[in-house]
């Protein structure tokens, strides 16, 4: 016995100094606070205490897009790390319905830095990680947490490479100091200028994908989702506020306003300000809080005040000093808040993720239990939905033969009989993912308030622009889980004159741009035409061998893009154009260029950029909007300007030094409010005014309530959105004879965010999409907006001496995932002007 109070006091003495050798100021040799720490020493930390602390389990999930490592630890207490993937697995056999929830720690997930300029988050999780490993271990008890110190470390790089190499010696808190503007286009973003926190459903962004892979992996009982806002706001916390989607159950209200109150105790101590139930709410369902909401977790969003204005300090209007060692600190409580209150309540927590799964699988909740969408001669598109879903670990299936049946037919807005086709996409309502294919697929969401975050309508029938049916009753047709590859009819014998390949989705534009960058010339027909008793729809691409020679190595490349190859023995037509017509365009290879840089706004010019590189594979030149002097002109076929303000286009120089090369054969695509710039230019098209008649106007005056000014002040948010569209769908009818509308029927779905339109353009151009009458779908539009969204133009193009402007006055490309706007962006690139 005399030995082993020494031992004992040896063993305390080696614990206690790794412990402190284990804290970040130790590590990093400063406190958190003084300083934002670079990405690469946040990861040197995270990999020491998983080194060194046998409680924390860290796994690399991925990386960025610029190569930075993707981390996630997982911290739990001996014995659950010991039994960690049984954890886990069991987690997961709940969800599926194949055991039931039993004596289990609840699964904690918090998510930091997802905007990179809202930067102070990934410091709180290093100050998280290692009072949970220290001062707080019994916690770990009752919960497993996960921590993503960083979702977005290349937007957080951008932030912290600017403030660090321009701060004062002496942080200057003076709020229009230099350290608190960033440059364009400011560290939000990630690599191509995407909203991470939007991208949740979608996962068109690499850390996304990656992300979203390991969250279902794992399906937490609690997300947080780590932000900042403006440098004057209080913090925030949850409850959220409305409009709560109704697919959010009673019980995740009810502990949403449980963790709020405890995380209010922490704050009321300290005298902290905060406020809940006011500005975030749970709707849009792509955020970091609503996604895993729609997944049976307690998700919520934290936010702090700050954001990229407030470096290491600045002065707020009320006369305090905002550091950021408070704003650490803020972050720190509510996470060590969240984790007491969710251990506490951890079989209770768990209880009621299975009952949520169980309902879901059983009995989901909402007005449709399944949903059709049909391929309508796209199979492309509808192959890309089903992949959506698959990522989203949605169980959907192709019927197996043919049916009757009837529902909600999404393009009419009318219950019809319908018959369901064979290989037809159906998706069941009766799986564990039941809720989030209510929300993605409901042909309405109902808006508890109409002051929301975000847009309120994206349906994926209208995204993807596939004809849809919502039945309100459980389908039993057969299904399979693959569309079934259709056998290619064995090629023409006898001569190949030349190819034929379709043209109505994302994969044939890559397989254009495959060509192109080998250099093979590709024309598309302005005509329908019929060869072999098969008829051939306008933008059908036509692969001769005159002017390329053998073709040998094109079935080869159509197989492994998986294109529909048609090989050809003559140019000899039996009704249309034959293939030496003008009618037959020959898509001339285009150097592409778009501008970037202040005036333009990055979340349009990423999405461009992104869907360059990353989508179709073809490249483009970025210009800045600060160098277009030095530009020569001659080496651009086409100029995109993103939506944006920009003070060039202000410049009467620059102006008709565009305006004479897109003259001399250049095509100029203008997006949104770039479209507003140019028409207040005089560029031969006009935005369209209110267009009410005046005498009608005149007889309402008249009838008008001579106090309807005299509107209350705590009415004033309900009053401005009268004027406001946030993201709502409408029906576009298309020409179908001009090639931007080419591969598509007579409409499109566009989802609009402005009541911004066109004039129709009388001479010199082509109204190609345009509005009329009634042809607003969903989502939540104002009354005074409403009644201007009619009897314009959204897309159209305007000829100027050799040259054409592009105009689309709405978003083809919206956030990537409007999957239905990329061919016609792709026809504005490659075919209009041909």
């Amino acid at each position: 016995m005399r030995y082993l109070l020494p031992v004992c006091l040896f063993f305390l003495l080696i614990c206690t100094r790794a412990a402190a050798q284990t804290a970040p100021s130790q590590f990093l040799q400063y406190e958190l606070g003084t300083r934002f720490t670079p990405h690469y020493k946040v990861v040197e930390y995270f990999r020491h205490i998983a080194a060194t602390v046998k409680t924390v389990k860290l796994e690399t999930y991925g990386e960025s897009y610029e190569g930075r490592p993707l981390l996630m630890a997982i911290v739990a207490s001996p014995e659950n790390m010991e039994r960690l993937e049984a954890i886990r697995q069991h987690n997961l056999d709940v969800v599926a319905g194949k055991t039931e929830a039993g004596a289990q720690p609840a699964i904690i997930w918090l998510s930091y830095n997802v905007h990179g300029n809202e930067a102070v988050s990934t410091e709180a999780a290093m100050k998280t990680l290692y009072t949970l490993i220290t001062a707080r271990t019994e916690l770990l008890q009752q919960a497993v947490v996960i921590i993503d110190p960083c979702l977005n470390p290349d937007g957080r790089e951008r932030y912290v490479n600017f403030y660090n190499a321009v701060h004062s010696k002496v942080p200057d808190a003076t709020p229009y100091a230099r350290e608190h503007y960033e440059p364009w286009p400011g560290g939000r973003s990630n690599h191509y200028y995407f909203d991470l926190n939007r991208d949740w459903a979608w996962q068109t962004q690499q850390e996304s994908r990656l992300r979203v892979i390991q969250y279902n992996r794992w399906m937490p009982q609690v997300h947080v989702d780590f932000h900042e806002q403006g440098v004057d706001a209080p913090y925030y916390f949850a409850p959220a506020a409305e409009p709560l989607h109704d697919a959010v159950t009673a019980w995740q209200r009810d502990f949403q306003t449980q963790i709020g109150k405890h995380n209010a105790t922490y704050f009321d101590e300290k005298g902290w300000l905060y406020f809940t139930r006011e500005q975030f709410d749970l709707f849009y369902p792509s955020y970091g809080d609503t996604y895993p909401t729609y997944n049976g977790a307690i998700g919520m969003t934290y936010e702090q005040g700050g954001s990229g204005r407030a470096g290491l300090a600045i002065f707020t209007r009320q006369g305090d000093t905002l550091t950021l060692k408070k704003r650490i600190e803020h972050h720190f409580t509510t996470g060590i808040a969240t984790i007491e209150v969710s251990a506490a309540n951890a079989g209770k927590l768990v209880n009621e993720f299975a009952a949520y799964f169980r309902q879901a699988r059983q009995q989901p909740v909402g007005d449709y239990k399944t949903f059709v969408v049909k391929a309508a001669g796209n199979r492309e598109k509808l192959q890309a939905l089903a992949e959506l879903l698959r990522k989203n670990e949605i169980v959907a299936g192709f019927a197996s033969g043919n049916a009757n049946s009837s529902g909600f037919n999404y393009f009419t807005g009318k219950t019809e009989s319908f018959s369901i086709e064979k290989e037809d996409l159906v998706i069941s309502a009766f799986q564990p993912r039941s809720n989030l294919v209510r929300v993605l697929f409901e042909p309405v969401a109902r808006l508890t308030d109409s002051v929301t975050y975000d847009i309120t309508a994206w349906a994926l029938p209208y995204a993807y622009g596939l004809p849809a049916y919502a039945l309100k009753q459980k389908l039993g047709v057969p299904l399979h889980d693959s569309l079934e590859k259709p056998v290619p009819a064995p090629p023409a014998a006898g001569n190949t004159y030349a190819y034929l390949a379709p043209w109505n989705s994302l994969k044939d534009l890559k397989f254009l741009t495959a060509l192109l960058n080998r250099n093979i010339r590709v024309r598309f027909t302005e005509t329908a035409f019929t060869i072999g008793q098969i008829n051939y729809p306008a933008g059908t691409l036509v692969i001769t061998k005159a002017g390329n020679g053998p073709l040998d190595a094109l079935p080869a490349l159509a197989q492994k893009m998986d294109i529909s190859l048609v090989k050809v023995p003559t140019g000899f037509v039996e009704k249309g154009a034959d293939f030496g017509s003008d009618k037959l365009r020959l898509i001339q290879k285009p150097k592409v260029a778009v501008l970037a840089g202040e005036g333009a706004y990055s979340l349009s010019m990423g999405e461009i950029w992104h869907f360059f590189e990353q989508q179709i594979d073809y490249p483009v030149t970025v210009l800045n909007t600060s160098g277009l002097y030095g530009v020569n002109w001659k080496d651009i076929d086409v100029l995109i300007l993103p939506a944006g303000n920009y003070t060039a286009l202000n410049d009467k120089a620059v102006l008709e030094r565009i305006r004479d090369w897109v003259s001399n054969g250049g095509k100029l695509i203008a997006m949104e409010e770039a479209v507003t710039q140019l028409a207040q230019a005089e560029w031969g098209f006009k935005i369209k005014k209110d267009g009410e008649d005046k005498d009608k106007e005149k007889k309402e005056d008249e009838k008008k309530d001579p106090y309807e000014a005299l509107k209350p002040y705590g009415n004033r948010e309900r009053e401005s959105v009268t004027q406001i569209i946030p993201g709502a769908i409408y029906k576009v009818h298309l020409d179908k004879t001009h090639p931007l509308a080419f591969g598509y029927p007579d409409y499109y779905y566009t989802l609009k965010q402005s009541d911004q339109l066109l004039e129709f353009i009388e001479s010199g151009g082509w109204n190609v999409g345009v509005l009329k009458k009634d042809d607003y779908l969903t989502g939540f539009v104002g009354a005074q907006t409403k009644g201007k969204l009619k009897d314009g133009l959204l897309f159209g193009v305007r000829e100027l001496g050799a040259g054409s402007i592009v105009l689309l006055a709405d978003n083809p490309l919206f956030r990537s995932f409007w999957e239905n706007g990329k061919l016609l962006f792709g026809n504005a690139v490659f075919l209009v002007g041909q």
